[in-house]
């Protein structure tokens, strides 16, 4: 049974006088000392009792603390995320698919992927933008970890910072993948986008069969890293 701290500090405060009397030498020779030893003993148990419930408190109220959301989710999410810097550096998009947006008491969501063909005519891409916004917890703590998806298929993933975006942004690649993920906090929003990259394959005909060159890194990441920001503009409230 969980007990009310400040309750079994009174009831400590109230008892310390009838323990001290149990604790306490009968022979005189040991009086002085006798004497100081409930008193300390009291005194360290009003003292453990207080910083219990003070650590309740603190941890009660972080637990409750909401945090600020400075953006507002729509549900076509494709007609504010155009990424035109991504457009640029990778190719024209051919199709986009909004999807619709969930709310939700704790947490509000919409995506948008965006698809293309890749430059050269060897494969293709696929863009993707998620926001979530985290209403009744802060998403800060786990934030380092990725998304789930993330967690359960790419569990390779290398993470950097990535200074000026937000209150925290991270990019992340693993070897042998061209894919790329960008994820942004700012309050209780998390923003995700991801770079995803496919080759063409024998079985479609009339398509040349060649691998697709991998795209710079830098260039694809700095693209990114501006079509966040645009979205992040355009989302977020007066």
């Amino acid at each position: 049974m969980i007990t009310d701290p400040e309750l079994d500090g009174a009831w400590e405060a109230e008892h310390a006088g009838e323990r001290a009397e149990e604790l306490a030498p009968r022979g005189r020779a040991e009086g002085a000392a006798g004497a100081r030893r409930p008193w300390l003993w009291a005194l360290g148990g009003a003292v453990a009792a207080s910083a219990v419930w003070a650590g309740g408190l603190y941890a009660f109220g972080d637990r409750l603390a909401e945090p600020e959301v400075r953006y507002a989710v729509t549900d076509d999410l494709c007609g504010r995320f155009k990424a035109p810097a991504l457009a640029a550096a990778l190719g024209a998009f051919t199709d986009s698919t909004p999807r619709k947006a969930g709310r939700q008491p704790a947490l509000d969501w919409a995506s948008c992927s965006r698809s293309g063909d890749s430059k050269d005519g060897s494969g293709g891409f696929m863009v993707v933008a998620m926001v979530e916004l985290h209403k009744k917890s802060d998403p800060a703590p786990e934030f380092a970890l990725g998304s789930q998806s993330d967690r359960m298929f790419d569990s390779d993933l290398r993470w950097e910072e990535v200074p000026g975006l937000g209150e925290q942004a991270l990019v992340g690649s693993s070897d042998g993948s061209s894919d790329l993920r960008l994820r942004v906090r700012d309050g209780g929003a998390v923003f995700t986008f991801v770079a995803m990259f496919f080759n063409r394959t024998e079985g479609e005909p009339g398509l040349p069969v060649k691998e697709a060159a991998p795209p710079d890194q830098d260039a694809l990441t700095a693209a990114a890293v501006e079509d966040a920001r645009a979205l992040m503009a355009a989302l977020r409230k007066d």
